[in-house]
């Protein structure tokens, strides 16, 4: 026997020391190979619109009102399942908006317990007895086993069971019992959930919606470029740093960054008032309609109009700096003709809707002013020093990856990057080129030493800097397009110039053929497999598919950004996968929160099944089975040395 099965032996005698604790072991491991696989939810794009988020998060897409009537059936009204629905997404305020008219309140606990208490049964039915424990609140963990564990319609037991029921109410503790049987209920109804990137920008509250995350177990998440350049921005890159502000100050929701994260942007603003303070600023209204005050807004706009010079001279200066990024087409500012108010793009002179360049220097255009350096300085000083942005940032690391492969699906946000004839393309990341699964391994690779050396206090510039490529380069996994034309966006009127190229990727997904060869590059069998991306808004309304290549690909950003629902139709995609096979969700406006508790008025959503299986997926044909059978296999062979007698058994 050698040295390492040797070792591994008695490493497991350690945890199993005898026959008997090894066999027992291996009996539990085996029936839990053989439980239906536990839902998945993905969820993409969720650009900081908290209430729509945590909505989708609350119903997990439909799944909560399909067990609610897999369970009752016909034998509720739908008015009481929109409101037993209702009160699992928002116990508290259900609740207590409920109960304001109710005249019988024992009545309603009791009812409204029993059918509760019949959903968690149904939604815990797929777990050992062991994890549902586990979940289960401190303060009633008994109770609720002796619950799930018996049924009222059962002769022997069922003056107990109601005994229980009685009891919880007569003891006044029916709210808060109620409240955290909802809240198990939605931790049993999703094993796992897939956040496929961009909690960040657009919308007012990403924050909230991290810590919301941080309250779930087993959530993974895949960087997309709004995450990255807050990452970016967190670690101190100070053209990340801008682009962030102003993208804030594009969909008016600096608040996110000064009342949310705690950084000052005073600095700016006084800044902005003395340089740009007798101007409109037009180009740099929000791009949203806003409540602020003709001041405010003015304030805004020069905010917004400041923060973009300094991004655009820092972007210029990574460029100069990082030649392997290829981005020289991507400069402007040397571009401007100040005098005759006008920018060459490619070779063709355009007039500029703003032609205000106080802080501009054609001899040095990439050149910060004095001030410029001074407010760059103390907005970096302050991105620093910010403990919750820290922490949220640590949290998207900790949980956070370029991709992921799980259950046979390729979870990636933006895209593979590929040549016209669908061959991976090859990428340089310093002095070595890379492509396919090596680039994104090798990408993560410089984010995660990034972070480590700025731990030990040896910052790195050049790894910094890539958290800045990610976001808008043009061979970035996370973004996948030529440029991103923020400049002309914001100051030429002809839309050509707008155009942003994207990698032959995104046409190319429609290919079948194309699909297999990624989902081959990154370890999956094509049979059986799929490739899950956001990023790129679904235009439902104009009639895009977001199931491509037959199947092999699934888009989930369908828009749940409120400023992408004009264009796209919809409120979003997502998806869940159960035992059965993959359903793919489409979600209409959410209105409000208070409309959700007040009017029982859930998303409306279309369901399509993308794939059903002939037999029930069990935990043995997932990853977590893959894991559970090796396990077994090392108990096994533990097993037999005891009986062989290579390793005694221990007195315990």
């Amino acid at each position: 026997m050698a040295d390492t099965e040797l070792r591994l032996l008695k490493s497991l005698s350690q945890r199993y020391p005898t026959i008997q604790k090894a066999s027992t072991e291996i009996i539990n491991l085996s029936a839990i190979l053989n439980l239906p696989k536990g839902t998945e939810h993905f969820i993409s794009d969720i650009h900081g619109e908290y209430e729509a988020f945590t909505h989708i998060l609350n119903n997990a897409s439909g799944v909560i009102r399909r067990k609610i009537n897999d369970v009752f059936q016909d034998n509720l009204r739908q008015s009481e399942k929109s409101q037993l629905a209702t009160l699992i997404y928002y116990p508290k305020e259900k609740l207590q908006h409920h109960l304001q008219n109710e005249e019988n309140p024992d009545e309603w606990y009791r009812i409204t317990l029993h059918r509760l208490v019949e959903v968690c049964r149904n939604a815990s039915g797929k777990y050992t007895r062991s994890k549902v424990r586990k979940m289960l609140p401190a303060d009633f963990t008994y109770v609720i086993e002796e619950l799930l564990h018996e049924q009222a319609s059962d002769v022997n037991k069922a003056e107990y069971y109601n005994s229980i029921i009685s009891a919880i109410i007569e003891t006044g503790r029916a709210d808060v019992f109620i409240y955290e049987l909802c809240i198990l209920i939605r931790r049993l109804t999703i094993d796992r959930l897939h956040i496929v990137g961009d909690i960040y920008d657009r919308g007012p509250s990403p924050d909230i919606v991290v810590d919301t995350l941080m309250q779930y177990r087993d959530v993974d998440i895949q960087w997309g470029n709004h995450d990255v350049v807050w990452m970016g921005a967190a670690l101190g890159c100070k053209a990340c740093i801008a682009s962030v502000i102003r993208m804030a100050a594009r969909y008016d929701n600096l608040s996110t960054i000064e009342d949310n994260y705690g950084i000052n942007l005073m600095p700016l603003a006084t800044f902005a008032m003395e340089t740009y303070g007798n101007e409109e600023c037009d180009p740099f209204k929000p791009k949203v309609p806003t409540n602020n005050s003709e001041a405010q807004e003015m304030l805004v706009r020069r905010m917004h109009k400041a923060i973009s010079i300094i991004q655009f001279k820092l972007d210029g200066q990574i460029i100069d700096r990082n030649p392997v990024f290829n981005m020289e087409h991507v400069k402007r500012m040397h571009r401007i003709d100040k005098e005759n108010g006008t920018v060459e793009i490619d070779g063709e002179i355009y007039p500029l809707k703003d032609a205000s360049f106080p802080t501009l220097d054609p001899k040095n255009p990439y050149k910060l002013t004095e001030q410029e350096e001074i407010v760059i300085d103390r907005l970096q000083s302050t991105f620093l020093a910010s403990e919750k942005l820290r922490k949220h940032i640590q949290y998207l690391f900790d949980n956070g990856s370029m991709y992921l492969t799980y259950n046979s699906n390729l979870l990636v946000h933006g895209c593979i990057p590929l040549n016209e004839d669908g061959s991976l393309k090859e990428v340089k990341v310093l002095d070595k080129k890379y492509k396919g699964k090596a680039l994104f391994d090798e990408l993560e690779k410089i984010m995660r030493k990034a972070l480590a050396n700025i731990k030990q206090g040896i910052p790195n510039t050049y790894e910094i800097d890539y958290f800045w490529y990610l976001w808008q380069g043009p061979d970035s996994p996370l973004f996948g397009k030529r440029k991103m034309a923020t400049f002309e966006m914001y100051l030429v009127e002809d839309k050509k110039t707008h155009e942003e190229e994207k990698n032959p990727y995104f046409k190319l997904r429609d290919d079948e053929t194309v699909c297999n060869n990624i989902l081959k590059e990154f370890g999956l069998d094509p049979e059986d497999s799929h490739i899950i991306n956001g990023h790129t808004p679904v235009k439902f309304s104009r009639g895009e598919n977001p199931v491509k290549a037959n199947g092999k690909l699934i888009v989930i950003d369908g828009g749940m950004a409120k400023a992408y629902q004009p264009v796209t139709g919809i409120a979003g995609y997502t998806l869940t996968y159960n035992s059965y096979g993959l359903i793919l969700v489409a979600h209409k406006s959410f209105d409000s929160k208070k409309k959700a508790i007040e009017e029982e008025a859930d998303i409306s959503t279309m369901q399509t099944i993308l794939k059903r299986v002939t037999t029930r997926k069990r935990v043995r044909d997932t990853d977590i089975g893959a894991e559970i059978q090796k396990q077994i296999q090392d108990l096994e062979f533990l097993l037999k040395a005891y009986y062989e007698g290579i390793i005694r058994e221990k007195n315990v």
